[in-house]
């Protein structure tokens, strides 16, 4: 199985002002199962409904994005990014912090 050649690392900010970081290969897609829709029939995505930190602080909105070249890439990201401190992600979605390319 061949690996998808782009990967994006993401934060959402939810509704009670937190935010999530994730991995995925279709940010439009994996926005709207975060918010129980799907994005192909646009109803509730009952198969993939987000994750499960996300289901009860609907609606969440897209902050912050970027490409990563591999899955590894895109997950050590994610990583670095979760151990941020709130400040901190407030800062890199804000456009204060260093907004970093692909390693």
């Amino acid at each position: 199985m061949t690996e998808p050649s782009a990967w994006y690392v993401y934060v959402l900010r939810c509704a009670d002002r937190s935010f999530y970081t994730g991995i995925t290969t279709d940010l439009a897609r994996r926005v709207a199962e975060h918010n129980g829709v799907d994005d192909v029939t646009r109803r509730n995505a009952k198969l993939n409904p987000g994750a499960r930190y996300t289901r009860s602080r609907r609606p969440v909105e897209l902050v912050y994005s970027e490409n990563s070249p591999s899955r590894s890439a895109a997950a050590k990201r994610e990583y670095a990014i979760k151990r941020l401190s709130v400040a901190q992600k407030r800062e890199l979605v804000t456009g204060l912090g260093v907004r970093r390319s692909s390693d």
